[in-house]
């Protein structure tokens, strides 16, 4: 995909992102504990059985569970030579899950190392990105990044080796601020004056709680805004796993005030379910 190709489908209208992936593949079986991704190559009829139901649902970007398939976090699973397979792997699972009238992105995630030099983490990703650009990735996401510096090294490093759209988002309090420090409305402008080709926020707190964060971001970048919230906040159950409360209505109500408020892309992240998407894009 062009990064023109991007931004023409952005001009269409309201673009439908997935919703979350590890909530439903823990619900499906998967231990807590695992290697996500190792997990899924193993297991993949859960994660293509999710897929499906996105498009199904009218997700036209589902994003590859490649979220963690990195060097650096692979390491702590003994797997950091195991980029390149296991990259392959998620991306033909996608793939064939949602054929190719559904876009599929590579997913790149924090690597949680606070320490890791700009270099590191270059390397990392540029390593993570060749392997998703050989396995057929129409465009690229960095996703739940807790501060600026990672998705910076993503946009670098993406740009060293390819030339396909890269969506940024970061994760947030419900004020702005971001947990590796600073806040989301400069991390969004930096980002945007670097050359990603949509910038906003995923994960954090429920659509309920990001109104202002929403139109705060809209007056701060130019380009396409992200909002890929959970289904609301977790209330943590005797077995000690996260209970979303909020419904598919509701989610896509408060969805709806956000893309009045700008958002352009649009999707959901822990807690939510195909149902949720499919409600999305009746409300829409």
């Amino acid at each position: 995909m062009t990064k023109q190709a991007f931004q023409d489908l952005v001009n269409k209208g309201t673009v439908l992102l997935d919703g979350a992936t590890g909530s439903n593949l823990m619900k499906a079986g998967m231990p807590r504990g695992v290697c996500t991704e190792k997990w899924v190559c193993e297991n993949p009829a859960p994660l293509a059985e999710l897929q499906k139901a996105y498009k199904e649902a009218g997700s036209q970007i589902v994003y590859a569970p490649t979220f963690s398939a990195n060097r650096i976090s692979l390491t702590n699973h003994g797997l950091q030579d195991k980029v390149k397979e296991l990259n392959t792997k998620l991306l033909e699972i996608s793939r064939n899950a949602v054929g190719r009238d559904c876009l599929v992105a590579g997913d790149l995630t924090t690597t949680g190392k606070q320490d890791a030099s700009y270099e590191e983490l270059l390397e990392a990703y540029r390593e993570q990105i060749e392997a998703q650009l050989e396995a057929g990735a129409d465009l690229l996401v960095a996703e739940t990044m807790l501060g600026e510096m990672e998705p910076m090294a993503v946009l670098d490093a993406a740009d060293s080796v390819c030339d396909l759209p890269v969506m940024c988002t970061l994760t947030v309090e419900s004020d702005g601020s971001l947990f590796f420090g600073g806040n989301v409305y400069e991390a969004a402008k930096a980002l945007a004056d670097m050359g990603a080709d949509a910038v906003g926020i995923n994960c954090s707190t429920g659509p309920d709680q990001l109104l202002a964060v929403t139109e705060n971001l809209r007056k701060a970048i130019e380009i396409p805004l992200i909002v890929k919230p959970n289904a609301g906040m977790p209330v943590i159950d005797e077995q000690g796993c996260p209970v979303y409360s909020m419904g598919t209505g509701e989610f896509a109500l408060h969805m709806k005030r956000l893309i009045d408020a700008g958002a352009d892309i649009v999707g959901g992240c822990c807690g939510t379910t195909p149902e949720y998407i499919r409600k999305l894009k009746e409300i829409l």
